[in-house]
């Protein structure tokens, strides 16, 4: 039934309230009839994203709300009104979160479904992000820490005890630095503080210390959450253990920078210390001084003991070293071999540095007892100061090298200081080398040979080869002055190697001639010991060149034997194998003769001329003389007496058993051209064959 008329303007004023109401409602309201809208407010047109007008002609509700066909069904006269979340259908097809609350009316005797909807979506939203986060919080590898403004623990989550060991019951309300490992200092600390309060932000790499006290390496960035008034809410650290990889890290950096031998910086290490020594010295207006250090006879424990005795000497030299300078503040490194080097930084007095070098001549020349074996070496050091002697590394550095050479030219076992006239002494030093090297490319050298004698009838019955340096300048340079000097530097190899072509050449053309002739050539330690000496090739190359291998004879020392190196003796087999004799030169002056002649593929054993030299009647040279011809003739070793220089030398040694002899009572060493009017005169003159001609005088060679 339809209102009267007096009470239409009542209701009319109703409606109007109503509508204003509905269209500026924060809420979205529709009224629905017959599964079609009838109104809806401005608020719900935009929450399904239509105009109003479409909305009105829609013909169907479920095509914005697919359930409302079931709660339409829910809703009667006991319960007309339901709330509940659902969600609504946008215009461009997205589901859009709701909560809905939707009462059951009648208008005109006809049933009516008023909507009230609002919009959850953005609640929703945070809600997921909030289970999210929680869900991060609690299961993410990462340890998050909560802490109020002055660092007091909040709240941790899981990772945190995982990684820590400490559970939140056991720190909340305890301050950070309970975790504190000790490695960083307060002024660490310190600027971390003032970062975070000037930006609310810090990260980087720390150490810390877990409950059981193990100190393990985070990496931490923390952040601030701050109040609307700006000040600070909470402070959220968030790391992640590192250990491992910063573990990794210290082993790759150490193996780059320190020795791994001696443990001490290396020469890489040492370049960044010595730079940052001079920056500071700069700086300071202090002084510093460089001293390089080489150990004197260092290669004789190697050649003697062997390099594992060796290694264990240059690691006891590196601690008497360290035991010798300031450790918190001086740098001692070994920067090769056994070479050191010790940057002494803030020198106000030179007395400080001499006490320094004074202890290690003193530490390093105490005895060294290395196993079953006792090595005694000696130090010699070279001293240069910044800024005084030079502005750059490298000229520091040279100049401590060339000290330490002036020491050892002084005599070793001392220290000296730079001084600017020692580099003309490297710069002549250094031209030596070139010279050397030039030699053997050029061919500047040459073989003498010094006969060895049948004493019994004064045949020759086999040849020395003897090296010399014919300088186009110099003349004649004695082997004792390059040989050692090629030794040290290596190019005794390339030396080694002529003596050998030489030799091979020599022997070829006298078998060529029908002269199948002995001759005995001289193999430094050295050559072995830098691999300068190649059995197979060696073997290969008499075979090439058609000349018989017995006919060469190696000489060696027993220096080179004294290291009882497997690797020596496999050459030394090798060749007696393929034929060439092993010649034991010096015999007598080593300290394990006797060892020697049971260890080794030895033929032949040379008296050292030591012991011949003074031979007498009842001498106690020719007591130890008639010893070892007895002892090699029941070894079944040939005898080669050296340094026979008169008649009765060459009578008390064939009285004693000896029949070879090799000095200058036959012959001096003399170019392979002069043998044959040598040996043509001994013929046709057999009376010289015991007494000196022109070709046996002159000034006395070394014999290499």
């Amino acid at each position: 039934m339809s209102a009267q008329p007096k009470e239409q303007p009542r209701l009319n004023k109703q409606q109007q309230l109503f509508s204003r109401l509905a269209n500026n409602s924060l809420i979205g309201i529709a009224i629905v009839q017959h599964n079609r809208f009838t109104f809806v407010n401005r608020q719900f047109a935009q929450l399904v994203g239509y105009e109003r007008q479409e909305l009105l002609r829609v013909e169907q509700v479920g095509l914005i709300f697919p359930n409302y066909p079931v709660i339409q069904s829910q809703i009667n006269s006991e319960q007309p009104e339901l709330q509940f979340e659902d969600q609504l259908v946008h215009f461009f097809g997205r589901k859009v979160d709701v909560e809905i609350c939707l009462m059951r009316s009648q208008v005109d005797e006809a049933d009516i479904d008023v909507w009230f909807v609002l919009d959850t979506s953005q609640r929703k939203q945070a809600e997921r992000s909030a289970q999210i986060a929680a869900l991060v919080y609690a299961n993410t590898g990462e340890a998050i820490v909560v802490t109020d403004e002055n660092g007091l623990i909040v709240d941790v989550n899981p990772a945190f005890t995982e990684i820590t060991g400490y559970e939140l019951s056991e720190i909340i309300g305890r301050s950070m630095n309970l975790l504190s490992s000790g490695r960083h200092n307060k002024a660490f600390y310190r600027k971390m503080w003032q970062q975070l309060r000037t930006t609310g932000r810090w990260q980087g790499d720390l150490w810390n210390k877990r409950k059981n006290g193990d100190e393990y390496a985070e990496r931490l960035n923390i952040s601030t959450s701050y109040n609307n008034d700006g000040s600070v809410y909470r402070r959220i650290g968030l790391f992640f253990d590192v250990t491992t990889h910063k573990e990794r890290e210290e082993s790759i950096w150490r193996q780059a920078n320190y020795d791994h031998l001696t443990e001490l910086p290396n020469r890489q290490l040492f370049q960044k210390r010595l730079q940052k020594a001079m920056q500071e010295s700069d700086e300071s207006g202090k002084a510093f001084a460089l001293i390089f250090l080489d150990l004197d006879l260092f290669k004789d424990v190697n050649d003697t003991f062997g390099h594992d005795v060796g290694d264990l000497l240059l690691r006891e030299a590196a601690k008497r070293l360290q035991a010798c300078v300031r450790n918190d503040q001086d740098t001692v490194a070994r920067i090769g071999g056994d070479e050191f080097t010790v940057i002494v930084t803030y020198v106000s007095n030179q007395g400080v540095v001499n006490r320094i070098c004074e202890d290690i001549l003193r530490k390093i020349a105490e005895p060294y007892y290395l196993g079953d074996d006792v090595a005694k070496v000696s130090v010699s050091i070279g001293i240069t100061m910044y800024p005084e002697d030079a502005s750059d590394a490298g000229e520091l550095l040279k100049n401590a090298d060339m000290a330490m050479y002036g020491a050892k030219d002084s005599g070793r076992n001392q220290y000296c200081y730079f001084i600017p006239a020692m580099s003309e002494a490297i710069q002549a030093r250094m031209r030596f080398s070139e010279s050397l090297q030039v030699a053997i490319e050029e061919n500047q050298f040459v073989l003498y040979y010094q006969p060895i004698v049948d004493m019994r009838t004064g045949q020759v019955v086999k040849y020395e080869a003897l090296i010399r340096w014919e300088h186009p300048e110099l003349g004649l340079v004695p082997p004792s002055e390059y040989i050692p000097f090629a030794e040290d530097t290596g190019l005794i190899v390339g030396i080694g190697n002529w003596v050998f072509n030489a030799v091979l050449k020599q022997a070829k053309q006298w078998s060529l001639e029908g002269r199948e002739q002995l001759i005995s050539l001289n193999v430094s330690p050295a050559q072995f010991y830098a691999d300068g000496v190649s059995a197979e090739e060696w073997i290969k190359q008499v075979k090439e060149a058609g000349v018989p291998t017995q006919l060469i004879i190696i000489e060696i020392t027993e220096r080179l034997l004294l290291d009882n190196n497997p690797i020596i003796t496999k050459i030394l087999t090798a060749l007696r194998d393929a034929g060439f004799r092993i010649a034991l030169d010096d015999f007598g002056t080593g300290f394990s003769s006797l060892t020697y002649l049971k260890r080794y593929p030895i033929d032949i054993i040379k008296i050292d001329q030591s012991f011949v030299r003074n031979l007498a009647p009842d001498s106690e040279d020719l007591a130890l003389c008639e010893a070892m011809i007895v002892m090699a003739k029941k070894l079944g070793l040939e005898v080669i007496a050296e340094g026979v220089e008169g008649p009765q030398q060459e009578a008390l040694l064939l009285e004693a058993g000896c029949t070879l002899g090799q000095g200058y009572l036959y012959s001096r060493p003399v170019p392979a051209h002069d043998l044959d009017r040598w040996l043509r005169e001994r013929n046709l003159n057999p009376s010289k064959s015991k007494t000196n001609d022109p070709i046996t005088t002159g000034p006395l060679p070394t014999k290499v």
